[in-house]
Formats: C-alpha cells, structure tokens, sequence
C-alpha cells in the first residue's frame, strides 16, 4: 500500500493556487473571489476551522492583492498554523466588532464577486447589506473547473485512494454476504477503508436484490440471500484525496440474464473509459456509455449520468452527462460508472475513477470488472 503523506504540499504550493485562482476570476470577469470554510478554502490555504460557527471567516483573493484570509481572533493562532499560512495575510476581528465592516474594506464596493457555494447566506446577507452595489456568483457557476486539473502530486494522492479503495474491494469478496444484513457488510466496508489509510468514509452503498434498483439505496436491513445481485459502491477521503468504486458481485451461481446485464455494463464502461482523451467534450463519455446500454435495449434502465469530478471531495465538477460541453484536459479526474437498474429485481454498476492524460484516459481502480461470484 502506498504510504500515508499527511501534508503533501506547501505554502509555495498554496501561493501558487491562489494566485492561479485570482487569475481565473479575472479573466471570468470578476473582482475577486471570497472563500468559506470547505473544500475550496482547504484546497486553497490546507486551512479547516476546528468547528463552523456563525463568526465569519472569509478568504480574500482579488487579482493584484495579496490573498487576505478573514478569522475571528480566536481561531487566529489554528489558521496561522495552517500549510499555506505563509502564503496570506491574516486580518482578524473580535467580538464585538463587525466583520463585514473589515471585509468590506478589502472589496471593490461595486465589484462582482465569486463566493464559495458552502457560504452561508447570513455572511453572504451582511456582505449585500455593507455593500449595497455588489453581486455575487457562485463558484459553480463561475468557475466551475477551478479545482478540475490535477497537478502531479494530487494525482498521486488520488492514485493512493484509488489503490486503497481496491485493497478495500479484495478484501470484501473473502467475507460471507449470505445470510448477513446489508448494513453488516456496509460496516466491514468502512472498517476496511480505514484500514487502508480513509481518515473518512463518505459511503458505503450495500444493495442487494431489489434494493440494488436504487442506485442510491446505501445500507438497510435486508438480509442478503443466496441468488442476489449486490451492488457495492464505496469511499471517502485519503490523506484529503477521495476514493470512489464501485463492483456488482452475486451471491452464488448467477442466471444467464444477470450475467448478460453484468456483461452490458462492463462493455459500457469499457466504453466510456476509452472516450476518454484530451479536447472531448465530457458529454462524450456519457453518450458512449449510453449508447451501449441502449443499442442492448435497456437504456431506459440508466438513470443517471455516468460520471462526476472528483478531489478534496468525492463529487465535484466536471461531470460526464449529456450538455455537458467543458472539454477533458489532462489532470482531470472523475468516475465513469454507468449502470441498469431494473425496479424491483435488481442493478448493475460498475465504476472506476480515470484521470485524463495527454494521449488518453489511465484508471486509478484496477480490480477485476468481471463478474465476482461471493459466498
């Protein structure tokens, strides 16, 4: 297993990506860009307040200014120990006092300003009311690839996760699934991703049978029984980079049409990954996907899109689905994982995480996509 890097990067690291996203907001036409607490603010700085309250604490970037990270000064001493710390200026305020007020003084007051979606509306709301004639506009919105490229260090972080989550697999399809709960095998998931180096579970999806219909169906009480399908789609953070997987395996022999559904969406996947190529439109790799499960006459069966971006988070822009028209570029990373889903008997997913190169798509998952039989 690839070794735990607790603190990757650096405060030159944390300059760089600030700098590089005060660009992106210029040239989207802003004036800046004001941070939250969440994954853009740890993405940008390495900084995570000990607990989220109601005390405003606001990055600051705006093109041609020193980044200015906004924190109440009792939390001042946490985020002056932060990675990228030495990258920013800290300006803190104490109760008591106004934090729009010292927030206002680092805007442009008539300035359109990119704000982190995480942002609560009552900062947000006091911001609006101090400065009466700015705007704003969620990051999403735009700048929705802020955080797609990978640089070479994030892409070994995701590659470790990835790695992490495939020990995970190897290790589930030993254990007994007949006879046991879902939420049973839901929790030697987690177990095992934290034995492989996940300081956080995001999900431990365990459908079996019907519930393998649910493509979001998680954990229950159903007791698996020999003759199901069970959809296993799991992950969460490494070392701050996400995992994300997921293998359909049967409890005993499966009939022919569940291998032939099985099949479908291994070919379907096998086709979506080698969409995969720098310049492609990420609603190509949906329409080839789909266009498998289609041609095979269970397209009405793929409910969902067939991938989403993935980093400091598990969900994240770009996301693979049709209008979708952003092109690849090499760094990006996301899920291809379409899947058929039929009400009431039973589902197929399959899905790795690929990161785009220069001539194409590499996978960071590397377990078998074939058909696993489990006791």
């Amino acid at each position: 297993m690839t070794g735990s890097k607790t603190a990757p990067f650096t405060a030159d690291d944390y300059r760089a990506r600030m700098e590089r996203a005060a660009r992106a907001a210029a040239d989207a036409g802003l004036a800046g860009l004001l941070v939250a607490p969440g994954p853009d603010l740890v993405w940008l700085t390495g900084y995570t307040p000990t607990a989220i309250t109601e005390r405003l604490t606001l990055l600051v970037l705006a093109p041609g200014q020193d980044p200015v990270l906004v924190v109440p000064t009792l939390e001042a001493p946490d985020a002056a120990h932060a990675a990228g710390a030495p990258a920013l200026t800290l300006r803190d305020w104490t109760d008591g006092k106004d934090p729009y007020a010292a927030t206002a003084a680092l805007l442009d007051s008539g300035g359109r300003f990119g704000i982190s979606d995480n942002a609560w509306a009552m900062h947000l709301l006091g911001l609006q009311k101090t400065l009466p004639n700015t705007s704003y506009a969620a990051l999403t919105d735009a700048l929705p690839m802020l955080r797609a490229v990978k640089d070479a260090a994030e892409l070994e972080l995701l590659a470790a996760a990835g790695a992490a989550a495939d020990a995970t697999f190897e290790e589930i399809r030993k254990v007994p699934f007949g006879g046991r709960r879902e939420s049973e095998v839901g929790a030697d998931l987690a177990d095992l991703l934290r034995r492989f180096g996940h300081s956080q579970v995001d999900f431990t999806i365990v459908a079996s049978g019907p519930n393998g219909a649910n493509p979001h169906h998680e954990v229950g009480d159903r007791v698996i029984e020999q003759g199901d399908m069970v959809v296993l789609d799991f992950g969460g953070l490494k070392d701050g980079y996400g995992s994300d997987t997921s293998r359909t395996v049967h409890v005993g022999e499966p009939t022919d049409e569940e291998r032939r559904v099985h099949d479908l969406v291994r070919e379907a996947q096998e086709a979506g990954f080698r969409a995969v190529r720098p310049g492609v439109a990420c609603q190509e790799v949906d329409r080839a996907a789909r266009k498998v499960i289609a041609d095979a006459g269970y397209g009405e069966y793929f409910i969902h899109r067939t991938g989403h971006g993935i980093g400091v988070t598990t969900h994240e822009p770009p996301y693979m689905i049709e209008g979708e028209e952003q092109p690849l570029v090499p760094g990006m990373c996301f899920s291809v994982e379409p899947g058929v889903y039929l009400p009431g008997r039973f589902g197929v997913r399959i899905e790795d995480i690929v990161t785009v190169t220069e001539d194409g798509g590499r996978r960071l998952n590397d377990t078998s996509r074939e058909m696993v039989i489990v006791d």
